[in-house]
């Protein structure tokens, strides 16, 4: 037997955990913009070539997280939006909260390996490429949107912790 609902959250609570979602949303919508227009020419033995983000298998994984964490992220938007202004929730029951708990979990997780995975990436090959054509911008738009992602996973993070305090609570 399910234990009874708790009270309704305050609309204070509502309200900012809403601006933590907006925040990540554009935190991965720059990053996505700095990564997909990165791009740079770089001279080996009187060879140039371009060098794009999709060259980079890391920035790639980066890619597919940040196109995730959007998706999961405008998702929440809608529904938080959709609760705010009539009071109640698109999924009924508990499902609404186990949703919002395993969801925020996962996409938090997604998100830190993708900007892990930048970070690594960048670091590693921004020494072996130092000092060859437009290497050094390439690589540190790499590290930018490695960043603006840590920043999504870290706002998605918090977001995790408020929906596991939620879950027992049914809020």
């Amino acid at each position: 037997m399910a234990p009874p609902p708790g009270p309704p959250p305050s609309m204070a609570l509502r309200t900012a955990l809403l601006f933590l979602r907006f925040f990540t949303i554009a935190a991965l919508f720059a990053s996505i913009i700095v990564l997909t227009t990165n791009s740079a020419y770089l001279e080996i033995d009187s060879v140039e070539f371009k060098v794009r983000f999709k060259d980079i298998y890391a920035y790639r994984y980066m890619l597919a997280t940040i196109v995730m964490g959007m998706a999961y992220t405008l998702l929440q938007i809608i529904f938080t939006l959709y609760y705010i202004s009539t009071g109640n929730r698109i999924i009924t029951g508990d499902g609404s909260f186990t949703f919002d708990f395993f969801g925020d979990k996962i996409v938090s997780y997604l998100l830190a390996t993708g900007a892990a995975a930048g970070f690594g990436a960048t670091k590693d090959m921004k020494s072996v490429f130092l000092g060859v054509g437009d290497a050094d911008k390439f690589f540190n738009k790499g590290y930018a949107s490695a960043s603006l992602l840590l920043i999504a996973f870290v706002c998605t993070a918090m977001l995790s912790v408020f929906s596991s305090y939620a879950l027992p609570k049914r809020i």
